[in-house]
């Protein structure tokens, strides 16, 4: 067993020494805070604030990260006790993440279920259809993957696919564009009536910010996968998107399923204010200061005609 003391002070194990020493070795952001570390209880946000360190970034950007590492981990201790009222309540949760090709969606969706439970909620990023769904009505596949009772569920890209995607690469239809067009009203309305909780979000990016994210992912082995034929031609077809994407919003932003609209050029402050809007609109038990979670309305809100948008 350890002792309990070395030279008058508690014992430490090899990690803590080396962490501390790692501190120690910048006394600008002793000076600054940093020394709150320890208010930091999730090992795997530690080691994400000690790897900026070890990269030799600058005091000011190490000390921006660790105030972001914190804030989200307050953040997705509230989204457990949100998952806990949904479970508790049997509620019913849809919450759809869209946006033009690299905005973000699905690092903000990885924030989000970090530490749910994994048996109460669903991510859901469908293929193509197949040739079997291409028969069957728009909805279809979509409506197999709605939330059970006491569940939460995020769309990674949902039926929206045919309101900006679709008619823009010519992957439907104008026949079948106007007749989605018309019916996601009326069937974003009968959620709503049988009691689904649905939130739609849009992420918003400039078209210099998506080209930089784009040559970030040709350029990372890690990330190539996530460049598709789809996503090479967004740059030339920007305007395109903008043309249907402004349709949607004008066709499908109503009272009962409105559209939210995040400003995500930059990705913490958009995670984050994400979460916030959602612990914000849904009434679960214990919440710990209500104020705090409020999103800041520079960033998200709802769409407005008159709202200036990156995109």
């Amino acid at each position: 067993m350890a002792k309990a003391k070395q030279n008058g002070h508690p014992s430490k194990t090899k990690e803590a020494q080396f962490n501390d020493k790692r501190i120690i070795e910048h006394p600008e952001l002793l000076k600054k805070g940093v020394i709150h570390l320890k208010d930091l209880k999730n090992i795997s946000k530690k080691k994400e604030f000690f790897k900026m360190i070890d990269e030799k970034a600058n005091s000011q950007k190490i000390l921006a990260n660790l105030e972001y590492l914190m804030e989200l981990e307050q953040l997705q201790v509230e989204l457990v006790k949100l998952q806990q009222w949904v479970q508790d309540n049997q509620h019913r949760v849809a919450i759809l993440f869209e946006g033009r090709d690299a905005a973000g969606k699905g690092g903000t969706i990885r924030r989000f279920v970090e530490h749910m439970n994994p048996r109460a909620m669903r991510i859901v990023a469908l293929p193509k259809p197949t040739e079997e769904e291409k028969g069957q009505w728009y909805f279809q596949r979509y409506i197999k993957q709605l939330p059970n009772k006491g569940e939460i569920v995020f769309f990674d890209r949902s039926w929206y696919n045919r309101a900006v995607v679709e008619p823009v690469n010519k992957f439907c239809t104008n026949k079948e564009y106007d007749l989605f067009m018309r019916q996601v009203p009326e069937f974003e309305h009968m959620l709503y009536e049988d009691g689904v909780i649905l939130i739609k979000f849009w992420f918003s990016i400039s078209k210099e910010e998506q080209l930089q994210r784009f040559e970030s992912r040709k350029h990372n082995p890690l990330k190539q996968w996530k460049i598709s034929p789809v996503d090479m031609k967004a740059q030339d077809l920007w305007e395109n998107y903008t043309e249907y994407k402004e349709r949607m919003f004008a066709m499908t932003h109503t009272s009962f399923s409105p559209w939210i609209i995040v400003k995500a050029n930059t990705k913490k402050a958009a995670r984050l204010n994400a979460i916030k809007y959602v612990l914000s609109k849904i009434p679960y038990n214990n919440r710990k200061n209500k104020t705090k979670f409020y999103p800041d309305p520079n960033i998200i809100g709802r769409y407005h005609r008159k709202n200036k948008m990156i995109d």
